[in-house]
């Protein structure tokens, strides 16, 4: 794996639809042919495709030389906790500008702060042309939310809690001498003459912190978003590097996880189903086709998993040892919040036994509630075989997380044995 074009990823993706914008260029370089729902598909053997939904989802796939089987599918996603900027977020506090946020997902809000923050997404706007989409990033450190003064707030370090919309609320300027409305100043900051006005946006807070390795051997990664990020660009990795003899092999990254998945991005979206559907119609004349490839396919659901903490052992299951560096990671659970089970466990402990990779597998204390993931979603709308994987990390949900150089390299090649093993 190229660890550089990886650091890179993670650095351009400050949003999911920059994540998606830059999977669409890694697979556009690599030879693959852009498709649109609007238009009619039409596929040729031996070529790959892709196709977005919304700007922010994606779905790739390769399609072999030979009459295809089955599918194989590999999924992550695109969105990370955060706060979302508000339609009309303009507040003014004693002479302060400040951005009317909400939050975006589960995070660990006490991370976010005191840290310089800035803001990425979409941007919809109107020019002579009509309604257009812009990408914006404003790649500078524009807003911090200012934590209180421990002399005024002496519960700081014995259990505050947080209040969404009272202690989150970034800093971004003074009155006097600046854009009268955040509209104005998005539309100068967009620096395109052809822009008469800024219709709408979705923008987030990004932490303004570069991935970057430490350690006494530089064996550990610290990066904004490694849920799921790291997971979606090995994904990614390893499908391009990979050869799916006559399986269709798909990638897909969907974005909405940490919010429930439930958009027409999601993974309880159509999009899957819907793009299945449209493959299998270009490919096969027979009837039952699509749901015999369904049925003799597979998928894997990716998405980061809880290593043991070093300071915290008790909150690991008594019988789970998942450690940084020790490979990917198996994900159970009874409620099926993950999908995997005996059947789809000995499909992965196979590709891992022949491919000569290691794995861990994971389970939640049973007094604690985890969280639920992309497979089982995805179900919902077409039924897969499929397992929970993910990259061991700490500090999941926290502005800034950790995990193990290796277990990336090792989940992009377990995937490229994936696709030619399962």
């Amino acid at each position: 794996m190229d660890f550089k074009w990886f650091m890179e990823a993670m650095s351009a993706s400050h949003s999911s639809y920059h994540a998606v914008a830059f999977a669409e260029k890694t697979l556009l370089d690599a030879g693959f042919h852009s498709l649109s729902e609007k238009k009619t598909y039409r596929l040729e053997a031996g070529q790959s495709y892709f196709v977005k939904r919304n700007d922010s989802s994606l779905i790739a796939f390769r399609i072999p030389a030979t009459k295809p089987k089955r599918f194989l599918i590999a999924s992550a996603h695109s969105d990370s906790p955060t706060f979302r900027v508000k339609p009309n977020p303009d507040m003014e506090r004693k002479g302060l500008l400040a951005l009317n946020v909400e939050g975006y997902g589960g995070m660990i809000i006490p991370s976010w702060l005191d840290r310089p923050l800035s803001i990425a997404g979409r941007v919809i706007v109107e020019t002579e042309q009509g309604v257009e989409t812009r990408l914006f990033d404003v790649g500078r450190d524009l807003c911090v939310i200012p934590n209180v003064a421990i002399h005024m707030n002496r519960d700081i370090n014995s259990g505050f809690a947080y209040r969404q919309g009272v202690d989150t609320i970034p800093l971004c300027g003074i009155k006097e001498g600046v854009y009268s409305n955040f509209a104005d100043w998005l539309k100068e900051s967009l620096h395109d003459a052809s822009i008469k006005t800024v219709l709408s946006h979705d923008l987030y807070l990004y932490v303004r912190e570069e991935p970057r390795l430490f350690g006494l051997q530089d064996e550990f990664l610290l990066s904004p978003r490694l849920d799921d990020l790291s997971s979606a660009f090995s994904v990614l990795n390893g499908f391009l590097s990979a050869n799916s003899g006559n399986a269709i092999a798909v990638y897909a990254l969907f974005d909405n996880e940490e919010v429930g998945s439930l958009t027409r991005q999601g993974a309880n979206s159509t999009f899957l189903k819907e793009t299945l559907s449209r493959i299998a119609a270009c490919l096969w004349d027979e009837k039952d086709a699509l749901p015999i490839a369904v049925a003799d396919g597979f998928h894997l659901s990716v998405d980061n998993a809880h290593a043991n903490h070093p300071n915290h052992p008790e909150l690991s299951d008594p019988t789970t040892d998942v450690r940084l560096g020790g490979g990917i990671v198996l994900k159970y659970n009874a409620a099926q919040h993950y999908t995997t089970d005996g059947y789809s466990a000995a499909v992965v402990k196979r590709i891992c036994s022949l491919a000569e990779l290691p794995y861990q597998e994971f389970t939640n204390r049973s007094d604690l509630r985890g969280g639920s993931t992309l497979g089982n979603i995805s179900n919902s709308e077409i039924s897969f075989a499929g397992a929970d994987i993910g990259i061991p990390q700490l500090a999941m949900h926290s502005a800034v997380e950790t995990c193990a150089k290796k277990d990336i390299e090792q989940m992009a090649q377990f995937i490229r044995c994936y696709y030619v093993l399962a």
